[in-house]
């Protein structure tokens, strides 16, 4: 019996070695020039519509730059952020990514209240030039920093603020996705006439819905600690695309809109 049971367990192993060298011959070794992965491929993306974007602007203010040199420079830019676009809606969708998935929030059943009268003109504030997200905060965790709340690098700028403080759309736009269920917690993401996103995450709640148009300094939620966060604060984020994996410095974005975010306590 015990003969048995051997030979049975060397039949068993042979054939588990043969798969797997059937199976490592049929995989072709990564080659050099194989695609990188998707998170690498995106932040290259990244960096080369952000240099495309300062040769546009380049151009615009040049004088002696023909309107044939803005708008070639332009299309490069729009093609390297539509290849960008394609790459992390895909690996939004796989990932599970809300924003690819449920962009409304009505299958996660986010916790949306939106107001009952519309803003007057010019946002709760009643201005019309784009602003910061919030008042009272404090400066945290800023964009690329380091640490064990993050898988690789922080991808937006934290304001520490209560529970309860209210989060401002910084600029006029259309309100892209309002999600709820992953690690940002309940987000809303605005969509700008440039062509970039700001993304407004771990709200206590949403006041807005999809497709409202905004303006700025207008009341989109309530700052909270939804999804992975450690205490209450506003987590802001400037994105090439509505997907993770597309955001820039937001501060140097902020400052090109005339908005200056004081490092101190902002009243």
């Amino acid at each position: 019996m015990r003969g048995d049971h051997r030979t049975r367990f060397a039949r068993h192993t042979a054939a588990l070695v043969a798969a797997l060298l059937v199976a490592l011959t049929a995989a072709p070794a990564r080659a050099a020039g194989d695609v990188e992965p998707p998170r690498d491929e995106a932040a290259r993306a990244v960096r080369a519509h952000e240099a495309a974007r300062a040769r546009v602007d380049r151009l615009r203010r040049d004088a002696e730059a023909g309107p044939e040199k803005v708008r070639d420079a332009e299309r490069h830019r729009k093609a390297i952020r539509s290849d960008l676009w394609d790459i992390l809606r895909r690996t939004g969708r796989q990932g599970g990514d809300p924003v690819a998935l449920d962009p409304s929030g009505r299958a996660g059943r986010c916790r949306i209240k939106p107001r009952t009268a519309p803003p007057a003109p010019g946002g709760d504030d009643g201005q019309d030039s784009w602003t910061a997200p919030t008042r009272g905060y404090r400066l945290s965790a800023a964009y690329a920093a380091r640490g064990p709340h993050w898988a690789h690098r922080h991808t937006g700028q934290d304001f520490a603020v209560p529970t309860g403080t209210p989060v401002f759309a910084v600029g006029p736009g259309t309100v892209r996705a309002t999600t709820c269920g992953d690690g940002f917690g309940n987000q809303v993401l605005v969509r700008h006439d440039d062509g970039y996103f700001t993304q407004y995450a771990h709200l206590a709640r949403i006041l807005v819905r999809k497709e409202q148009h905004v303006s700025a300094g207008q009341r989109i939620g309530l700052a909270g600690a939804t999804g992975s966060a450690t205490g209450p604060h506003l987590h802001f984020e400037v994105r090439i695309t509505p997907y993770f994996g597309s955001a820039v410095p937001p501060l140097p974005w902020l400052r090109r809109k005339a908005v200056q975010v004081e490092g101190a306590m902002v009243r």
